[in-house]
């Protein structure tokens, strides 16, 4: 099914080489609760990071959406995480592709480490990855501004990362990558025409992301997809 597009704006945002100076931009915090409204109001939750003086360069950074990567290091006890075990009566916990693969990929990584045996550094790491949670990324889209339908009167900025999610993930680390710059914010007669673009936004990012040049090395490769160019080491490390 197409999505509503009145304004005939373009799924593909850059060259298909990847992102274009000055992105990619890098931004990094935990994640805090924000106005309130995404989820109940919306039907598309936001995780806010903070506008502080670790991250200043984003004041001065024109307002509207963008989109890129976002990796969040979810605990072990997150329903989502790729180290998560689930209690055998739980009932089964909803997750996407991407994070199908991560977590196939993290068990055979487990596997691996078990068969080879010992306390080497591998287990180590593993053992505090059990405890403080694993990197793991999502595309996403963000507002950075003041959204001009709510009138906010203080700059946010608020991601929505796209993926399925169990449970919320408030005081979860958050890292973006930044890739491009979708369109400048607006205000709207309407809440069916901002929750129609937010939807579109959506569309762009995945489109847009989806091939080689956007695409980040560290998701892998699956099935029918070309291998990632993008280097996005930092969203992981």
């Amino acid at each position: 099914m197409s999505l509503p597009n009145p304004d005939n704006r373009p799924l593909l945002i850059g060259p298909p080489t990847g992102p274009e100076a000055p992105f990619p931009f890098r931004m990094e915090g935990e994640v805090i609760s924000g106005f309130g409204r995404g989820s109940k109001e919306l039907g598309i939750p936001t995780a806010n990071l903070p506008v502080d003086d670790e991250n200043a360069w984003i004041k001065n950074i024109d307002s509207g959406i963008y989109f890129g990567w976002a990796s969040l290091k979810l605990p072990a006890s997150h329903p989502n995480s790729v180290l998560y075990q689930k209690p055998p009566t739980s009932e089964p916990v909803m997750m996407d592709p991407v994070q199908q693969q991560q977590q196939q990929q993290q068990q055979q990584r487990n596997q691996q480490q078990q068969q080879e045996g010992g306390v080497g550094s591998a287990q180590q790491e593993k053992l505090v990855d059990q405890e403080t949670g694993q990197w793991q990324i999502y595309p996403m889209v963000m507002s950075i501004g003041y959204n001009p339908f709510y009138k906010n009167t203080v700059r946010s900025a608020e991601v929505h990362v796209l993926g399925e999610f169990a449970a919320d993930f408030y005081g979860v680390g958050m890292r973006l990558l930044i890739t491009g710059f979708i369109r400048n914010e607006k205000d709207y007669s309407g809440l069916e025409a901002l929750i129609a673009d937010i939807h579109f936004d959506c569309e762009v990012a995945r489109h847009s992301l989806a091939r080689k040049g956007w695409r980040v090395r560290e998701l892998g490769v699956k099935e029918g997809e070309e291998e990632g160019e993008l280097d996005g080491s930092w969203l992981v490390r």
